[in-house]
C-alpha cells in the first residue's frame, strides 16, 4: 500500500469509524447505506434475497441501513407491484425477516416510508383504478395529472404513514425514515411548483410545510419517544435538477424548523454531489446548512466514491469510476455533518466501509451492476 492510501485509510478509520447515536440508537460508525429502489419484491413482499442483500451490507461494515422506499398502505401510492410495501401480513412478515437478518449481521436498519404522489402514472400499480393524488393535481412538469387531494385524502395518507411506522417498531426495526425528497408526494407539498393550493396546505413556505409536519407528528405519536424518526428531503427533483425549495438559508430554516418541532430526530439531506456548496457565500453543503440551522443530527449524501454523479441532466452515467474520499474526510473532520450515506459504491462493493478504512481497493460501479438496482 502506498503512503497516500495508508494516510487516507488512517483518516477514514479515525473519522468514519466513530460511533454515533440518533435519539438513543447507537450506531457503530458514521456510514449509512442510502435508500435505492430495486423492484425485487414481487407482490410487494421482500424475499429471502432481499434479506440477504441488506445483511451482506451490514456484515460489510455499514453502520445504518436505510431501506429502499417502501409503500405505505394507501392504494394511490402503488406505482409498481415489485416495489416492497410496508403493510399487509405477508409483506410485513418479509420485512421482519429482513430486520432480523441485518441485526444478526451486526447492523441497524430503518425502513424508508414512501408515497410516490404524482410520480405514479394513471392505470398503473396493483390498484390501477386508484386516483393519482398530489397537492394540486399537477405533475412535476406543471401539467395536469390526477387530482388534488381532499382533506379526507390527506388524513388517510397521514394515517397510513403512522400505521407503517408503528408496524416498523412492532417488527423490531431501529427507527423509520420518511421520504420527503425527489418530487414524491411529501416533497410535492413542499415545492411551490407542484403546490398551488389556496387552503392551509398551500401558499407560503410555512403553509406548504404543513402536510409534511402533520406526517411527522402522526408518526411521532404512533411510535415510542425513543424510536428514531429521520426525514429525507432535497432541493432537486427527478427531471428538475435545478429545482429549489429554498433560495436562502432563511427560507431553508422555514422548511426545516416545523419538521424538527414536529418530531424529526435526524435529517437526511439529499444532494447529487456532496461537495457542492448550497448557497452563495459559504462552502457548506445542504447537510451542513441543515445541521447549522436545526442543531439536529444530519446525514449527507451524493456520489460518494464516484468520479461523477450517477444521474443528472445528461442522463445516466453507466460507467462512473471510483475516486478518492479525501474531500469527504475533510468535511467530516470539520463536523460539517454527522453521517454520510453511500449508495452506488455499496452496490458495487458490499464491503466498501471496511475496505475504505483498511486502505484496500474497492470495486468500481458499472453498468453491469444496474441489475442490482432495478
Amino acid at each position: 500500500m502506498n503512503d497516500s492510501r495508508t494516510a487516507t485509510a488512517e483518516r477514514a478509520a479515525q473519522l468514519l469509524a466513530r460511533p454515533y447515536a440518533i435519539n438513543g440508537l447507537d450506531l457503530r460508525n458514521r456510514v449509512v447505506m442510502a435508500p435505492m429502489t430495486r423492484e425485487f419484491s414481487p407482490g410487494g413482499v421482500p424475499t429471502a434475497d432481499v434479506a440477504a442483500y441488506y445483511a451482506r451490507r451490514a456484515a460489510g461494515g455499514v453502520g445504518l441501513i436505510v431501506t429502499e422506499g417502501t409503500y405505505v398502505g394507501h392504494e394511490s401510492t402503488w406505482a409498481s407491484d415489485n416495489v416492497p410495501r410496508f403493510h399487509g401480513d405477508e409483506q410485513l412478515a418479509g420485512w421482519q425477516r429482513v430486520a432480523e437478518a441485518v441485526h444478526a449481521a451486526g447492523g441497524t436498519i430503518l425502513p424508508q416510508l414512501w408515497h410516490v404522489g404524482a410520480a405514479r402514472d394513471p392505470g398503473t400499480g396493483p390498484v390501477p383504478d386508484a386516483d393519482v393524488l398530489s397537492p394540486s393535481g399537477l405533475g412535476l412538469d406543471g401539467s395536469p395529472k390526477g387530482r388534488a387531494m381532499t382533506q379526507d385524502d390527506i388524513d388517510a395518507v397521514v394515517a397510513a404513514f403512522a400505521e407503517s411506522a408503528a408496524a416498523a417498531e412492532r417488527l423490531g426495526f431501529d427507527g423509520v425514515e420518511l421520504h420527503g425528497a425527489h418530487g414524491y408526494l411529501i416533497d410535492e407539498f413542499l415545492w411551490a411548483s407542484t403546490n398551488r393550493r389556496t387552503d392551509a396546505y398551500g401558499g407560503d413556505l410555512a403553509s406548504r410545510t404543513r402536510f409534511a409536519a402533520e406526517v411527522v407528528a402522526a408518526v411521532r405519536a404512533a411510535v415510542s419517544p425513543d424510536f428514531p424518526v429521520t426525514f429525507r428531503f432535497s432541493q432537486w427533483k427527478g427531471g428538475a435538477y435545478d429545482a429549489r425549495l429554498a433560495e436562502t438559508p432563511g427560507e431553508l430554516e422555514q422548511v426545516l424548523a416545523p419538521l424538527a418541532a414536529a418530531g424529526v430526530d435526524a435529517f437526511h439531506a439529499s444532494t447529487r454531489r456532496y461537495w457542492l456548496p448550497e448557497f452563495d457565500g459559504s462552502d457548506l453543503n445542504l447537510a451542513g446548512w441543515t445541521k447549522k440551522l436545526t442543531g439536529k443530527p444530519v446525514i449527507s449524501v451524493g456520489s460518494v466514491g464516484l468520479d461523477k454523479e450517477f444521474m443528472g441532466p445528461e442522463g445516466m452515467a453507466f460507467q462512473p469510476g471510483t475516486t478518492g474520499i479525501e474531500k469527504l474526510l475533510d468535511r467530516m473532520e470539520d463536523d460539517e455533518f454527522d453521517m454520510i450515506a453511500v449508495g452506488r459504491s455499496l452496490i458495487a462493493d458490499p464491503e466498501w466501509p471496511s475496505r475504505i478504512t483498511k486502505g484496500e481497493k474497492t470495486n468500481p460501479f458499472s453498468a453491469e451492476l444496474l441489475g442490482a438496482l432495478h
